[in-house]
């Protein structure tokens, strides 16, 4: 593993305004598959950003195809990224990464095959905290090209990442300046979204949005579309709204084997699984590419898993797990569509 303070990403915002000026700002359908939005939004060299948190409305079914369609020498913001990291491992997909948090796969263990993959030397890594990370996304989304913040200061984490330090004009005092973190490409998966590229999600939000709006491009993945006259009618909910938004791709369990919130809880199983196989080579080699390149979509990966069978029985564990919100009705028509006809495309 390889360890300095390089920046992967311009910080410039006028580098990056000059990008967003060449986008249209009309509200023009853009639903599109998955495989058709990698192929056309991910570039070998990208700097990747994976929403979410953990294992929490990460976009997997993204990550899964862009390994299937064998993209590499991606740039990566390991923002608390677990399964999404894991699953671009299995296609040696990413060279350079800001890491606050990877490798690890939180109370569950570590990714052996991520380790080994940082370890071998292929790797460049810049550290960070999660923190500063959402920092550098906030310093983006605002268009300036760094921030400061008074943490790290004083810690090896400091001394490898890409900051430097400033005072302030106002009190003398010495911070880290935390430089603009502008994406390639971002995948955001959210519970809702139109074919305009209108999306909401519930639950925890992290830098999503910040990210939102400085990334160059923005694939969002959705567990379901409703009409737009249902997102407008309460535009105060909208979480990212259309004119950030290059595609929608319908994706139920989009964040499988992670958890949706109030839609399906994580399959533990499944994740116990994974980390259990890297400690067998051949085996885990030959499971991957079932799962992966064997699978046409993240829906035949599903089937394999479990089907709906597996994720109904996902569904009631985050219901039981929060009883209050597990009546929420994610479709737009307010009534539950099981997870045989979600799964069935219907």
């Amino acid at each position: 593993m390889s360890t300095d303070r390089t920046l992967f990403t311009d910080p410039d915002p006028d580098h990056a305004r000059a990008y967003f000026q060449t986008k249209s700002r009309r509200e023009t359908p853009c639903l599109m598959s998955l495989p058709e939005a990698v192929a056309t939004y991910v570039h070998d060299g990208d700097y990747l950003v994976s929403g979410g948190f953990g294992a929490v409305r990460a976009p997997i079914a993204a990550m899964h195809e862009i390994v299937r369609q064998g993209r590499k020498n991606l740039g990566f913001a390991g923002h608390t990224s677990t399964h999404d990291i894991q699953v671009l491992t299995v296609g040696r997909a990413y060279n350079r990464v800001d890491a606050a948090y990877v490798v690890g796969l939180e109370a569950r263990g570590l990714s052996r095959a991520a380790r080994s993959w940082f370890e071998s030397g292929s790797v460049r890594v810049v550290e960070d905290t999660n923190h500063g990370l959402a920092v550098r996304f906030k310093a983006a989304a605002m268009g300036v090209p760094y921030l400061p913040m008074r943490s790290s200061l004083g810690t090896d984490t400091y001394r490898f990442s890409s900051s430097t330090t400033v005072i302030c004009p106002f009190t003398g005092m010495k911070l880290a300046a935390k430089p603009a973190l502008y994406a390639d490409v971002a995948f955001i998966h959210v519970h809702e979204a139109d074919q305009f590229g209108n999306a909401r999600f519930r639950g925890i939000q992290v830098s999503d949005i910040d990210v939102a709006n400085s990334a160059k491009r923005v694939v969002i993945t959705t567990e379901h579309i409703v009409p737009r006259e249902e997102m407008v009618a309460h535009p105060e909910a909208i979480s990212i709204p259309y004119y950030l938004v290059d595609a929608v791709c319908h994706v139920p369990g989009g964040a499988y084997p992670g958890a949706m919130p109030y839609e399906y809880f994580s399959d533990e199983d499944h994740l116990k699984e994974w980390l259990q196989l890297e400690g067998d080579p051949e085996r885990y080699a030959t499971a991957t590419a079932d799962w992966i390149f064997a699978s046409s979509d993240h829906r035949e990966y599903i089937n394999k898993c479990g089907g709906a069978q597996r994720m109904e029985e996902l569904r009631r564990l985050e219901i039981e797990d929060d009883p209050d919100h597990g009546v929420y009705q994610i479709a737009a028509n307010g009534t539950y569509r099981s997870w045989e006809e979600r799964l069935r495309g219907e």
